[in-house]
């Protein structure tokens, strides 16, 4: 029975990976900052104590006998050198036979982004590695942009009239999960996006059908968006970051649909209209 660490297992995507290995039979293992109260989702999970930035003895600790190792970058860290490097050496150390790592959809156009540095390393240290590279989360909808929406009914992103082909972090939740518990998978790149390519303004309109009141879709300037970060005290590195994505955003390389989740998972990805009937309660 496959044994996989997952990092981040209480986040949007790292909750849906243990959901989906734990579906798959697998053995769980959980790396935990502080202990979780178990959950009746949790069940059979196993917890071990896991830090980005642990000295080696105890990454290698919580890492020993896994097989597999689901790797995402927690969004405070901006230094991968020093904190997500030494987790793949552990990695290797032990023997751990596959790493699945969560990227991001056009870093090969983003070179000054985290996550273009960590598989950079992971094909110079020739790990097994697989690269998971989503597109623009659903989810954003419902955490980043959420307190706009629900306090204005305003979408505030600086997209301008591209098109996003949006993931349901769920469905990359099952990818992960299909790719470390099947065979064929090592070696591989693969882009994640949804099935339906949508401007901002048809999310709008589809929150407005969902929700029962008007969702106008902002357009804001980069310049604008930022010094909406900067107001509401997000990090410098964080406004960085999201400055590049929204960059890539608008220059449609997110608007590509694709059937890779249908093909690695059996099951069609979500659509808007059910993510939204799903978390509406996050927008009031």
């Amino acid at each position: 029975m496959t044994r996989v660490l997952v990092t981040g297992p209480t986040g949007t995507v790292g909750s849906a990976v243990v959901a989906e290995l734990l579906n798959r039979g697998a053995r769980v293992v959980a790396g935990v900052h502080e202990p979780v109260t178990p959950s009746d989702t949790w069940t059979g999970v196993e917890q071990r104590p896991f830090t980005f930035g642990a000295p080696h003895d105890e990454l290698e600790t919580a890492l020993e006998g896994a097989d597999g190792l689901f790797l995402m970058r927690p969004p405070p860290i901006s230094d991968v050198q020093r904190y997500l490097f030494p987790v793949i050496d552990a990695a290797l150390r032990v023997g751990v036979r596959h790493i699945a790592f969560l990227s991001l959809q056009g870093v090969q156009f983003n070179r000054a982004t985290p996550h273009h540095a960590v598989e950079q390393y992971l094909r110079e240290r020739q790990a097994p590695f697989t690269m998971l590279r989503p597109n623009f989360f659903m989810q954003n909808l419902s955490s980043t942009y959420a307190e706009r929406i629900r306090r204005d009914g305003e979408l505030f992103v600086p997209a301008g009239r591209s098109f996003t082909a949006f993931i349901d972090a769920r469905d990359v939740g099952a990818v992960a999960a299909a790719v470390l518990t099947g065979p064929g998978h090592v070696g591989h790149t693969y882009t994640l996006s949804g099935e339906q390519a949508l401007t901002y303004q048809r999310v709008a309109a589809i929150m407005t059908d969902a929700l029962g009141r008007p969702i106008r879709y902002a357009r804001p300037s980069e310049d604008d968006y930022l010094a909406s970060l900067a107001a509401d005290g997000a990090p410098d590195d964080y406004i960085q970051v999201q400055k590049m994505i929204h960059r890539v955003v608008r220059r449609n390389v997110s608007a590509l649909p694709n059937r890779r989740i249908r093909r690695l998972t059996g099951r069609s990805a979500t659509r808007m209209h059910a993510f939204v009937a799903d978390y509406q309660q996050t927008w009031g």
